[in-house]
C-alpha cells in the first residue's frame, strides 16, 4: 500500500468512526432518556398518568430535555478532551508519565534513541519528533502521537530502552513512524477525544451511586432516593456499555493499520529481525508490553503492543504470534525466548564526527516514481540518514540541538548562499538581533559553506526540536524574519524559498498543532491553474534552453489528465515568493489521487533532461512537504562517508 493509499484509508477510517460515534451517541441518548422516565415513573406520584403512554406525553418536554442534555453533555466531553490533546503529542507523552529526552543527555541508552529517531526522520524528511521515555514503566513498549509531522512525538518505555538491541529498536521506531507518515496519529488522537464523551457517563454514575447510597441508608423515607439511585445505576450501566462500544470501535481501527506498521517498519529497515525479535522479546517477557503506572485502556490503540490484557472483538492489536508469523512464518509459541531484565547493557552510540564530503548536484538521482517513495524510505535512505548524521560537523550538531542557538542557525541556513546579497541580510540581522549573534549567524554561514548542499535540509530537520520549544510570537517572528530576508533583493532564489517553506509549515504546526492545513476556498479551475503554473515555474528554473523547457513542461502535463491537454507553455520568470505561496495553499485543496498525479507530473518535468540539480530536487521535496507528502531525500552516488 502506498502513501496515497494509506491516507484514503485513513481518511475512510475517520469517516467510519463519525458515524460509529453518532449511532453510539444516539443509543445512549436514548438509553439515558429512557432510564430518566423509568426512574420518575417508578416514583409513583398521583400527579403522573397511569398508563406510560399517558406518562410520556404529559413528561415530554422534561425526557426531550434530558435527551438533549445527554446528548450536550457527551459532545461537550468529547470537545473538552480534544481541546486538551490540541496541545499535540508532546501533551499526550506527558500525560502518561514522559519525560523528555534532551540534546545533551548522557545516558547511552537515551542517546542511542535519540540518534536512531533522528536517523528515521532525515530518512523520511520530516521534522525530528520530540522524544519522551516512559521512565516508570518496565514492559517493552512505545508510541507515536500528534496531529501532524510537525509537531509528532515518539515515547518509548525504559522496558523498550533497556532490553532491545540497536537493530530491535530501530525496527521499534521504523514502526512508529509508519504511524507518523501514514496518517494514523491524527486519527488516534480523535479516537481518544471521540470516545472520552462516550466513556464518561459511567463516571457520572458511580459518583451517584456512591453519593446517593448513604441517603438511602440513613433515611426514613427512601423513597424519594429510589429514583436518584435508579439514575446512577442506569448511567453506570450505560456508562459500561459506552466502554464496550469505545473498545470495539478502537479495535477495528487500529488492528488492520499495526500489520501495515509493521510492514512498513521492515520496508524502512529491510531486515525483517529487527522488528520481529522485538516482538518475540515481548512474548519470552514476563512484563511483556503491558503498562503498569499509566492508564493503558485510554492510549491501548496507539501504543506498539497491546499495553494491557485485551482480546477478542477488544483486542487493538492482533495476536502477537500473528504479528511475528507475518516477519516470521516459520515461528512457532514455543520459539519465544526467556528475556531477563538484567541481561543487556547498551554500548555508547555514535553522535556527530567531523568527516564530511561534499557531492556534485550532476550525481542527484530522482525516484522512478516520486508517488511510491513518498511515506516510504528505504533502507538507502536509512544508510544515508546515518552517514549525514554523523558526519554533521560538531559545531553545526550542537547548534541545532540548542534552545539559543538553533534559532540563529535557521536564519543562516535561508542566507544568499551566493552571497550576492549576503551582506544586507547580515546586516537586516545585526538590526534585529544585535551584533554578536549576527557574527554567529556568519560563522553558521561559513560553516554551511564547507559542507555538501544535502547536509542543510536534515540540518533544519534536526533543529526543529529545539525551535518548537520557543514562545509561538518568537516562533511567528522567525517565520516573519526568514521571508524579508529572502525577499530583500526583489527576486526568489528557490533554493531559499524551499527552506523558507518548510520552515513556515513545520513552524505553523509547532505554533498551533491540531489545525490541519486546508487548500483556501476556490473552483477546480483555480487548482488546476495553479499546478499548471508551478510546473511552469520547475521547467523554467531546472533547464538551460526555451526548448528544453518547453518539452519538460509538456512531458509533466501528460501526468495531469485531459483537463491540462492543449495548455501551452509560457516562462514565468517574474515568479515571487507570494504567487508561490498561493499557488501552493491552491494546491492544498487536492485530494490524495490529485496530489498523487501532480507529484508524477514534477518528477516527469525534473527529470526529462536526465539531470536532477539540488535546487529541482528541494524544490521537489518542498512541493511534497507543504502537500504533507514527505518524500525521503533524492540520494546520489557519491554520499557522504
Amino acid at each position: 500500500m502506498n502513501f496515497f493509499d494509506a491516507q484514503d484509508q485513513a481518511h475512510r477510517a475517520t469517516r467510519r468512526l463519525v458515524i460509529l460515534y453518532l449511532l453510539a451517541t444516539a443509543l445512549i441518548v436514548l438509553g439515558v432518556t429512557f432510564v430518566v422516565g423509568a426512574a420518575i415513573y417508578s416514583a409513583g406520584e398521583t400527579r403522573y398518568a397511569r398508563t406510560v403512554g399517558e406518562f410520556v406525553i404529559a413528561e415530554s418536554p422534561l425526557l426531550v430535555a434530558t435527551a438533549i442534555l445527554t446528548a450536550v453533555f457527551i459532545v461537550g466531553a468529547s470537545l473538552y478532551k480534544t481541546s486538551v490533546l490540541a496541545a499535540g503529542g508532546s501533551r499526550v507523552a506527558m500525560d502518561m508519565g514522559g519525560t523528555p529526552v534532551t540534546a545533551d543527555t548522557r545516558d547511552p541508552l537515551r542517546r542511542r534513541l535519540r540518534n536512531i529517531v533522528e536517523e528515521m526522520a532525515i530518512a523520511s524528511s520530516v521534522s525530528v519528533p520530540e522524544i519522551f521515555v516512559l521512565e516508570k514503566e518496565s514492559g517493552i513498549n512505545a508510541f507515536a502521537a500528534g496531529y501532524t509531522t510537525g509537531d509528532a512525538v515518539i515515547a518509548v518505555t525504559r522496558g523498550t530502552l533497556e532490553l532491545l538491541e540497536r537493530d530491535e529498536l530501530q525496527g521499534v521506531i521504523a514502526h512508529e513512524f509508519s504511524h507518523i507518515l501514514n496518517g494514523d496519529m491524527r486519527l488516534n488522537i480523535r479516537l481518544m477525544g471521540i470516545l472520552f464523551g462516550i466513556m464518561s457517563l459511567g463516571l457520572i454514575g458511580r459518583m451517584i451511586i456512591r453519593g446517593g447510597r448513604p441517603s438511602l441508608l440513613s433515611s426514613r423515607r427512601s423513597r424519594g432516593a429510589a429514583p436518584v439511585l435508579i439514575v446512577g445505576l442506569g448511567l453506570a450501566v450505560l456508562g459500561g456499555i459506552g466502554v464496550l462500544f469505545a473498545r470495539i470501535i478502537k479495535a477495528g481501527v487500529s488492528r488492520q493499520r499495526e500489520f501495515l506498521a509493521d510492514a512498513s517498519a521492515v520496508q524502512f529497515t529491510r531486515q525483517t529481525s529487527g522488528i520481529a525479535n522485538a516482538l518475540k522479546k515481548i512474548g519470552g517477557y514476563d512484563e511483556a508490553s503491558y503498562l503498569r503506572a499509566t492508564d493503558a485502556e485510554e492510549i491501548s490503540h496507539m501504543l506498539f503492543g497491546s499495553g494491557a490484557k485485551l482480546s477478542g472483538l477488544f483486542a487493538t492489536h492482533p495476536p502477537l504470534t500473528e504479528r511475528i508469523q507475518a516477519l516470521d512464518p516459520d515461528f512457532r509459541d514455543s520459539d519465544y525466548p526467556a528475556v531477563n531484565s538484567r541481561q543487556y547493557r547498551a554500548e555508547p552510540d555514535q553522535t556527530a564526527m567531523q568527516s564530511f564530503a561534499p557531492r556534485s548536484a550532476d550525481a542527484l538521482q530522482l525516484p522512478t516514481s516520486i508517488s511510491d517513495s513518498v511515506g516510504h524510505p528505504a533502507v538507502e535512505h536509512v544508510a544515508f540518514a546515518q552517514q549525514i548524521r554523523r558526519s554533521i560537523p560538531a559545531s553545526l550538531y550542537e547548534a541545532a540541538h540548542s534552545h539559543e542557538y538553533s534559532y540563529l542557525l535557521t536564519i543562516a541556513l535561508i542566507l544568499d548562499r551566493n552571497g550576492r546579497t549576503l551582506d544586507r541580510q547580515l546586516a537586516l540581522a545585526e538590526e534585529q538581533f544585535g551584533a554578536e549573534r549576527a557574527r554567529l549567524i556568519r560563522r553558521y554561514y561559513d560553516e554551511l559553506a564547507q559542507i555538501g548542499a544535502e547536509y542543510r535540509l536534515p540540518i533544519l530537520e534536526i533543529a526543529f526540536p529545539a525551535l518548537k520549544h520557543r514562545p509561538a510570537p518568537q516562533l511567528e517572528f522567525l517565520i516573519t524574519f526568514a521571508r524579508r530576508v529572502i525577499e530583500l533583493d526583489g527576486e526568489i532564489d528557490l533554493y531559499e524559498y524551499c527552506f523558507y517553506r518548510v520552515l513556515q509549515i513545520n513552524l505553523g504546526h509547532a505554533v498551533n498543532p491540531s489545525r490541519r492545513r486546508t487548500g483556501r476556498k476556490s473552483s477546480r479551475k483555480a487548482v488546476r491553474r495553479a499546478a499548471v503554473k508551478l510546473l511552469r515555474v520547475i521547467a523554467d528554473r531546472g533547464h538551460d534552453s526555451d526548448a528544453e523547457r518547453e518539452a519538460a513542461f509538456h512531458a509533466g502535463l501528460d501526468h495531469l489528465g485531459k483537463w491540462a491537454m492543449g495548455t501551452d507553455y509560457r516562462a514565468d520568470r517574474t515568479a515571487t515568493v507570494t504567487i508561490l505561496d498561493q499557488s501552493l495553499d491552491l494546491l492544498l485543496a487536492l485530494g490524495s489521487k490529485g496530489q498523487q498525479s501532480l507529484l508524477e507530473a514534477i518528477g516527469a518535468t525534473v527529470s526529462h533532461d536526465g539531470r536532477v540539480s539540488i535546487v529541482e530536487a528541494e524544490l521537489t521535496r518542498m512541493v511534497c512537504a507543504t502537500l504533507e507528502c514527505p518524500l525521503p531525500p533524492i540520494l546520489a552516488d557519491n554520499q557522504p562517508t
